[in-house]
């Protein structure tokens, strides 16, 4: 079984869907032994039918949050839906200009910077597939090679379950280049699809082949699952993959790989 000591995909019960708070995500990883754990809620027109400031409260207040918990330190961030061919993320083109109880602010930002800033990394993927649907394989590329250019993305979310029409080398080559990170996402191995689980499979096997660093996460909705990488592990045991590219393998590894890649300095930490 491989060596995982960090959580770096995992939601709370802010994410509507999800049905664990913060401190007990952190206490089940402190039970795994965890060393790291992400918090990464969606950031997504999933939650709410209207768009508004005072809904995000919850990801861009997340400096309340201690930097160590139950001796696991915490991260902060979310998962924010690619919205568009051009790889922007949710809240883009909308305008944040006031703040929470309507007093305007001196400097208006589009809200998914105004999130994005708040946080240390950010998780882009793909849930609603509108604007995917038909697509070339260059245009699905391209999409993704554009997630990775915004600052604040450090991690492609789940691209084997998306159902994307991409070029699989492409994108691992971008990543690669910005010292960025591929998702092997232990959820999509319960999502009953045999071909989820062949691309997975297919991902990780050009990651060790062109030498492109991945994070493992959990994609934890309830606090059990929480550090528990069973499936993934397993396929990655088969195809013998190298444990130097899994960035979440130990905190000081994926740490080095947040402030490398330039998404974030990790003040205090």
């Amino acid at each position: 079984m491989y060596t995982v000591k960090c959580d770096t995909h995992t939601h709370t019960l802010y994410s509507r869907h999800a049905f664990s708070t913060i401190e007990e995500n952190v206490k089940a990883a402190a039970g795994q032994g965890m060393e790291l754990l992400a918090t990464t809620d969606h950031f997504s027109d999933m939650l709410f039918t209207d768009v508004h400031i005072k809904h995000y409260q919850y990801l861009f207040n997340q400096v309340v949050l201690p930097r160590s918990w139950h001796g696991v330190t915490l991260l902060r961030g979310c998962e924010a839906d690619i919205i568009d061919l051009e790889g922007h993320l949710f809240g883009h083109g909308i305008l944040v200009e006031e703040n929470i109880v309507g007093m305007k602010y001196k400097t208006i930002q589009e809200l998914d910077q105004f999130i994005a800033s708040k946080l240390d990394y950010v998780i882009a993927s793909i849930h609603g597939k509108r604007h995917t649907e038909g697509i070339s394989a260059v245009q699905g590329t391209k999409m993704y090679m554009k997630a990775l250019e915004q600052e604040k993305v450090l991690i492609l979310g789940h691209i084997g379950r998306s159902q994307v029409n991409f070029e699989l080398d492409p994108v691992l080559l971008e990543a690669k280049s910005r010292n960025k990170l591929i998702e092997l996402n232990e959820h999509s191995f319960d999502m009953g699809r045999q071909d989820t689980v062949r691309l997975c499979k297919e991902i990780a096997i050009r990651c060790a082949e062109l030498g492109v660093l991945v994070s493992l996460g959990t994609d934890a909705h309830v606090s059990c699952d929480v550090g528990k990488f069973g499936k993934v592990s397993r396929m990655l045991e088969e195809i013998h993959f190298p444990q130097e590219l899994i960035a979440s393998r130990k905190k000081e590894v994926f740490l080095d790989v947040i402030r490398k890649s330039g998404v974030s300095d990790l003040k205090g930490l």
